[in-house]
């Protein structure tokens, strides 16, 4: 008995009372495998509970904001952790961010002016290659934005 599967039933308290039975294998349970041995579950749910579970939203009511990472899309720069070292020689963790800026830069090939959030390292490998060079180098669309 101990190589088949363990059954386990599990009932859920709600207004509309509903059983959720799922299988579970012996080595998915791993050392609770000889509490559980003959006992049994299977899975079926009916379509009023599946479709009432489906319509619950995935994230939750309170949302974070979304961050602008502090990466510049152009050369892959990205923050270096790094040591603090006071005259003690006492080191504490800090990190060292890039020096992005936001900056219009005008794009030849859309006859307009494009918005973009890069680092001075990416600024000057534009001036010198092109915009239109580095974003493709890049991997990024210029017409989205």
């Amino acid at each position: 008995m101990a190589t088949q599967g363990a059954w386990l039933q599990l009932q859920m308290t709600s207004s509309p009372k509903f059983i959720l039975r799922t299988t579970v294998t012996l080595k998915e349970l791993g050392f609770v495998t000889s509490q559980l041995s003959g006992l049994r579950i299977s899975h079926r749910l009916s379509t009023d509970v599946s479709n009432r579970i489906s319509s619950l939203p995935l994230f939750p009511s309170r949302l974070q904001p979304i961050v602008a990472r502090r990466i510049c899309p152009f050369t892959g720069k990205k923050a270096n952790r790094a040591n603090k070292v006071s005259f003690s020689n006492h080191k504490t963790k800090k990190l060292q961010f890039v020096n992005l800026q936001y900056k219009k830069v005008w794009w030849e090939a859309g006859k307009r002016f494009v918005k973009l959030r890069l680092s001075t390292k990416a600024l000057k490998t534009i001036e010198k290659n092109g915009l239109d060079a580095v974003a493709k180098k890049a991997g990024i669309d210029l017409r989205k934005k």
